[in-house]
């Protein structure tokens, strides 16, 4: 895929609206315009980055750093006391559907195991 491609690429970019939760530098949080809870929020990487798979080991920070994003929006949201689920899939049988990091934090209903 090309980035000019990217459905993500273009939110960041200003190019498909969208509300922004938070920002920073390195990320942006929208909720998901399909959500699988009553909260679906997703923190995306600026940078494309095609998938977890293929995030550089110089890289790696890139993930503590969004999982504190999803902490923050957690509590923001108010799901930090009663519990909530970080995903993110990586390739075609993860259940990734576009081709861009991003983590999803999902709350405000008990969440089921086995997820899939």
């Amino acid at each position: 895929m090309r980035v000019s491609d990217c459905v993500f690429c273009k939110i960041v970019a200003g190019e498909i609206k969208s509300e922004r939760l938070f920002e920073d530098e390195q990320t942006i949080a929208i909720r998901d315009a399909n959500p699988q809870a009553p909260i679906h929020i997703l923190v995306i990487s600026k940078e494309h980055i095609e998938s977890l798979m293929r995030l550089p080991s110089e890289k790696a920070p890139l993930i503590g750093h969004m999982g504190n994003i999803a902490n923050e929006l957690a509590r923001h949201e108010e799901l930090w006391s009663r519990g909530y689920r970080l995903v993110i899939n990586a390739g075609p049988e993860g259940g990734q559907s576009v081709p861009h990091l991003h983590l999803h934090l999902m709350g405000g209903r008990p969440m089921l195991w086995p997820p899939g």
